[in-house]
Order: C-alpha cells, then sequence, then structure tokens
C-alpha cells in the first residue's frame, strides 16, 4: 500500500512532464471533432526605456506585424497613462491598446476620488492585478515610466501579472539585441543627450536584428517639467537606391507551351456610360 502511494508523491525537484501526455489526448480528442488547438501568436516589436539623471525615457520602433506582414510602417507604441506617465506596448497591439485605454481610466477616475496625481506604483499595482486576472490571455506586453512625487521610476508588466522594478528594461521580441546595448553602456545618472542616444542605439539595434522590428525610433522623455514626445525621432533603415537595371528584352524567357481557350458569351445587357472629367 506504501509503495503505491509513493507514486503518486510529488517530486522534490526539476521538469514535470506529467501533463504532456494529457495534453495530447486533449489534442486529438479536439482534431476528432473538427477543431484544433490554438496555436500561440508570434508578435513582433522592440520597446525600451531608462531612468537617467532627471527622469525617464521611453523608446519604440514603429513597425506593426501580421504573421509575416508588415501591417503598419508607422505605428504608435508609446501612450499616455497620465500627465506624467507613459507606457510602451508590446505584444498582441489591440490588446496593448486597450489596455492602457482602461487603464488611463482607472487613472482618471482615482484622480477625481483623491485629488492627488498618481503614483507610478500605484497604475502598476492596477496593471499587474488586471492582467493577472486574465491569466495571460491578454497578450500585452508593457514597460511603465514616469515621475511622481517620490521621483522617477520604471517598471516592466509581463501578460501573466509578473513584473519588474528596474534603472533599464527591454521588452519584445528584439529585446535581447537591445538589452545586449544598454548592458554594455548603461550607467547610472546619465546625461539627457547620452541617455537619449543609448535608448535610439537600443531600438536600432532590435531594428537590425529582428524581422518584427523596423521602420522609425520613437522617444519620449519624461521629467518634472514636463513630457516631450519625440514622434520620428530617427530613422534607422532607409530604402536604398536600386544601382542595377532589371529590364530585359522581348523573347529572353522562351515560351515553351500556348494554350488559347475561346470564350463563347452572349451579351445579355450593355450600356455607356460618360466618365466625368472635371
Amino acid at each position: 500500500m506504501l509503495q503505491s502511494l509513493n507514486h503518486f508523491e510529488l517530486q522534490d525537484g526539476g521538469f514535470s512532464f506529467e501533463n504532456s501526455r494529457r495534453n495530447a489526448v486533449l489534442e486529438s480528442g479536439l482534431n476528432d471533432v473538427g477543431y484544433k488547438a490554438p496555436n500561440a501568436r508570434k508578435t513582433g516589436t522592440t520597446i525600451a526605456g531608462l531612468v537617467y539623471k532627471d527622469g525617464v525615457i521611453l523608446g519604440a520602433d514603429t513597425r506593426a506585424t501580421d504573421d509575416m506582414v508588415v501591417a503598419d510602417k508607422n505605428c504608435i507604441k508609446i501612450h499616455s497613462i497620465a500627465p506624467k506617465i507613459y507606457c510602451c506596448g508590446a505584444g498582441v497591439a489591440a490588446d496593448a491598446l486597450i489596455t492602457k485605454q482602461i487603464m488611463a481610466s482607472n487613472v482618471e477616475l482615482h484622480m477625481l476620488n483623491t485629488g492627488r496625481p498618481p503614483l507610478i506604483a500605484m497604475v502598476t499595482r492596477q496593471l499587474k492585478q488586471m492582467l493577472f486576472r486574465y491569466q495571460g490571455h491578454v497578450g500585452s506586453s508593457l514597460i511603465v515610466g514616469g515621475v511622481d512625487v517620490t521621483g522617477a521610476h520604471l517598471y516592466g508588466v509581463f501578460p501573466h501579472g509578473s513584473y519588474d522594478k528596474l534603472p533599464f528594461l527591454t521588452m519584445g521580441s528584439g529585446a535581447a539585441a537591445a538589452v545586449s546595448v544598454f548592458e554594455d553602456r548603461f550607467k547610472a545618472n546619465m546625461e539627457l543627450d547620452e541617455a537619449k542616444q543609448l535608448v535610439r542605439d537600443a531600438i536600432a539595434a532590435g531594428i537590425f536584428c529582428d524581422l518584427g522590428s523596423g521602420s522609425n525610433v520613437d522617444l519620449c522623455v519624461i521629467t518634472e517639467d514636463g513630457v516631450e514626445y519625440l514622434r520620428g525621432y530617427d530613422t534607422p533603415t532607409v530604402k536604398g537606391k536600386r544601382e542595377g537595371q532589371y529590364r530585359y528584352k522581348p523573347g529572353t524567357t522562351p515560351v515553351l507551351t500556348k494554350t488559347v481557350t475561346p470564350l463563347n458569351l452572349d451579351v445579355v445587357d450593355e450600356s455607356v456610360q460618360i466618365m466625368d472629367t472635371n
């Protein structure tokens, strides 16, 4: 009896693959009734932020993708939550935008109720609690940064509700390339121009090293005095000039076979309309 009970005891550590067989059975059952298991959605973005001497700088690329198709070349990924609190969104574009709108509404109601400007910690707490309730089904990864009465702060919030507070952060499919730039050159209490160049270079690294990121670099500088949104701050990738001529003479490619199919059509109705060229 004791030996049979030991079989069901939880293992002490390491990976557990006990549910892999269960998942395979469930997926086969879906196939039998004409359904299929949902696939993981791949998204592409590079967003970053850092804390510098006088505040916070957020950065993002502007490419929005639909699978392997570029859906928007100049997408806005830096959004306002409160007057001095902004966020960058990665993941599913619609989820990130609606999440930001919900948070902006909640923060506005909180300000009206308390009569005080919001704290970045309060915004991050509400955000992570909302995302945790949906257990990761809201595909929104956010970098929240800004300045409040306690100083400059930078948070990273993940789709399942976990979060980080760090002096510099990157998220998205180009995060690995961007964070390598930060880890190499970041230092505390950076000046404004140096910090802007560092964020720009981090986003550019994501653009060059990740197919899901591209187009322009947007920056947002947040200080105690206000916000400076630098839309289209830089364009790392410029379309090159075509050097060669790709025109071929007729007959260069031979026609091996040719088939002509006549179509016998009866004219049922015919009308002529004059196009207005004024």
